[in-house]
């Protein structure tokens, strides 16, 4: 009897091609919209932690607290300077350390002219900036302590041509007047703004940008066997007395690695929940589609019920009927 119910099945759908065909078409995109979404939603945290797992346990983070590049003049005008790096350089816990400075500034090269972020650099104390973002050279060198005027560009100014021509170790290219040799060429990170970053060396930097003090953002590297959490703590209260200021007027923010976790964690919660809710709404749209078919092939069948109703059959065998007619071909 099953095997008749499927003969049946297989006759209506090759009965009804095209509105088999566009019903399947819409249950087949309703899944695969939920599949590729939920698949994008945890890819996305995958790759999120996996890029805090490359920058370590040991190292964090220190800015105004007006934010990274806040507006000049916001919370006082208030800016992290040299002083306070070498301060903490000398804290118990703090093997390395890095900072950088950063401008917007109007770059020149084969009469293209754009206006792009500089970040400066102190090239004795880059290590540490350098393994945080896993920075590599694929042509030339980074910078090293005596250069002046020397610069280290993204990948994309070679492969993609950001000022019109591929740019290589050697060429010079103006910034805000000033000419600058490049000295190394980056290997693509797979960001778009790290690709199209430009470092210099922070002696120039300050000069050309007239910044003689500022900091924007310092990355501490911790000694091994220390605790993240006891170091920065300890910078912290430390710092606070060396600026003077108290808990309640502290204008600085340190991060470590938990704390951004957890705020991308909060931002990723966001892009999740509104992934899911775009799934349901293609679930709930397949799912009236699959309905409406269902509800009009059974009443294009009334006739049918009627004769077999007629001819004996029972309510069972009409059950099972819709359960392989309309289960495969309920489409048709």
């Amino acid at each position: 009897m099953k095997i008749e119910y499927f003969t049946l099945a297989i006759k209506n759908l090759r009965k009804r091609k095209l509105r088999s065909w566009l019903t399947m078409l819409g249950i087949f995109i309703s899944i695969a919209t939920i599949f590729t979404l939920v698949s994008l939603s945890l890819g996305l945290q995958g790759a999120v932690e996996e890029q805090f797992r490359l920058l370590g346990t040991d190292k964090f983070f220190i800015q105004p607290a007006t934010g990274f590049l806040g507006p000049l003049g916001s919370a006082g005008g208030v800016i992290l300077t040299e002083e306070d790096v070498k301060f903490i350089s000398n804290i118990k816990g703090v093997k390395d350390y890095s900072y950088f400075v950063a401008g917007n500034a109007k770059v020149e090269y084969s009469n293209t002219e754009r206006y792009m972020m500089v970040w400066g650099l102190p090239p004795e104390s880059q290590r540490v900036y350098i393994e945080t973002g896993s920075l590599k050279t694929a042509e030339g060198r980074f910078l090293e302590e005596g250069d002046k005027y020397s610069i280290v560009l993204g990948n994309y100014f070679k492969t993609k041509n950001l000022l019109d021509k591929p740019i290589s170790v050697g060429n010079r290219i103006k910034i805000n007047g000033v000419k600058f040799r490049v000295k190394g060429i980056m290997e693509p990170i797979g960001n778009p703004d790290d690709d199209s970053s430009i470092l210099m060396d922070i002696r120039s930097f300050r000069e050309v940008f007239d910044i003689p003090k500022r900091i924007d953002y310092i990355m501490i590297q911790i000694d091994e066997g220390e605790d993240i959490k006891e170091v920065a703590e300890r910078t912290e209260y430390k710092l606070r007395k060396f600026r003077d200021v108290t808990e309640s007027t502290q204008d600085f923010t340190i991060l470590t690695p938990e704390e951004l976790l957890k705020s991308f964690k909060k931002i990723l919660s966001i892009i999740t929940y509104f992934l899911v809710s775009v799934s349901a709404i293609s679930l709930l749209v397949g799912a009236i589609g699959i309905a409406n078919t269902m509800y009009t092939s059974v009443l294009e069948r009334t006739r049918e019920i009627g004769v077999m109703k007629a001819i004996g059959a029972k309510n069972s065998d009409i059950m099972w009927l819709f359960l392989w007619l309309e289960g495969l071909s309920g489409l048709a």
